[in-house]
C-alpha cells in the first residue's frame, strides 16, 4: 500500500479562511435537520448533491491525477438495533470540505472528489486511509470483517467518527473484537505526535452537531454533549506490534458535523469547525500518510 510523500507548509487557521469565496451565497445559513438519500449504488461524494451549503471545487495540475490523497468512506449496512445513523451521514459535504481544506492548507495533492467503498470492494487496498461514521450502528458480515481485518494487517487505516454514549462505544468494542481479536483500544494520549505533526492540539476538543452547537452559543451552559453519558470526549487507538496506529476513535464528539457544516453559522465554524474538526482532521490525514 503505496504512501505519499507529503511536505506540509502550515498556514495560521483564521477567519479569513472562510471567505466569500468559500461561502457561497454569503448569509448566514443555519442547520435545516435533514440528510440527502444517498443511494447504496453510489461510487464518489460528487455523485450526491450538497445539503448543507455546497461544496467546493478545485483542480490538482497534470500530472497528479493519480497520486493524490482521497478521502474514503465506507459503506456499509444499517443495524437498526444499534445508537447510530447510517454510513451517509453528513455526506458529501464533510468528505469534501475536509478535502478542500487539506489542499488549501497543505501541499497534498487532494482528489477533488471522494469515494464510497464497501469493505469487500476489490480496490480497497488502494485507499490507506477509511473512514466510517455513525458506529454506533456498526454491523458487519463474516466476510466484511476478514475484509477489514486484512485491510488493517496490511497497512490500512480507519478512522471511526459521531458515536455518542456508553452503549454505542460497546457496539464498537465488540465488533473490534471480532475484526482484530488480539488486540485492544487504549486511549491516545496528547502526547502521542499525531497531536503536535501539523497543528499544535493540546486538548480533545468536543465538536456537537451543528444545530446543538449553534445553541450552545446561547446556553449558559454551552452544552456541547448529545447525552449525559458523552460529556466526556475520548480518542481511543488500536496499534499493530510496531507501534503503527491503525484505527482511531473519536467518540462523544463529531467532527463529520465540523467539516460539513462550517458555512452555515460563523459561531459554528469558529469555535468547532476552526478550533477543533479541521485541525484534528488535517493532523490525522498527515500522521497517517507520513508514518
Amino acid at each position: 500500500m503505496k504512501r505519499l510523500v507529503i511536505t506540509i507548509l502550515v498556514f495560521l487557521m483564521a477567519g479569513s479562511i472562510v471567505s466569500a469565496q468559500r461561502r457561497r451565497g454569503g448569509g448566514r445559513r443555519f442547520y435545516g435537520g435533514g440528510e440527502s438519500y444517498i443511494p447504496d449504488t453510489a461510487r464518489t461524494a460528487r455523485e450526491i448533491e450538497s445539503h448543507s451549503t455546497g461544496t467546493p471545487v478545485w483542480m490538482n495540475p497534470r500530472g497528479f491525477e493519480k497520486d493524490v490523497f482521497t478521502f474514503a468512506r465506507v459503506k456499509r449496512s444499517y443495524a437498526m438495533e444499534g445508537d447510530g445513523g447510517p454510513w451517509t451521514t453528513d455526506a458529501p459535504d464533510s468528505d469534501l470540505n475536509l478535502s478542500y481544506r487539506l489542499q488549501q492548507m497543505t501541499s497534498m495533492k487532494v482528489d477533488p472528489d471522494g469515494r464510497f467503498l464497501w469493505l469487500t470492494d476489490k480496490d480497497l487496498a488502494d485507499y490507506p486511509f477509511l473512514y466510517l461514521v455513525e458506529p454506533g450502528s456498526l454491523e458487519l458480515s463474516n466476510e466484511e470483517i476478514a475484509a477489514l481485518r486484512n485491510y488493517l494487517n496490511n497497512g490500512g487505516f480507519l478512522l471511526l467518527d459521531d458515536f455518542w454514549g456508553e452503549y454505542a462505544w460497546s457496539v464498537v468494542e465488540r465488533v473490534f473484537k471480532k475484526v482484530l481479536p488480539d488486540r485492544k483500544f487504549i486511549e491516545l494520549p496528547l502526547e502521542h505526535p499525531l497531536y503536535h505533526c501539523v497543528f499544535e492540539i493540546k486538548t480533545k476538543g468536543q465538536v456537537p452537531n451543528a444545530y446543538l452547537g449553534m445553541q450552545s452559543e446561547f446556553d449558559p451552559q454551552h452544552r456541547t454533549w448529545e447525552r449525559e453519558d458523552a460529556r466526556v470526549v475520548h480518542h481511543r487507538a488500536i496499534f499493530d506490534d510496531k507501534g503503527r496506529l491503525m484505527v482511531m476513535a473519536t467518540h462523544n464528539t463529531d467532527n463529520g458535523d465540523g467539516w460539513e457544516r462550517e458555512g452555515e453559522s460563523d459561531y459554528y465554524f469558529h469555535n468547532f469547525s476552526e478550533k477543533i474538526s479541521y485541525p484534528l482532521g488535517i493532523n490525522i490525514i498527515f500522521y497517517i500518510m507520513s508514518h
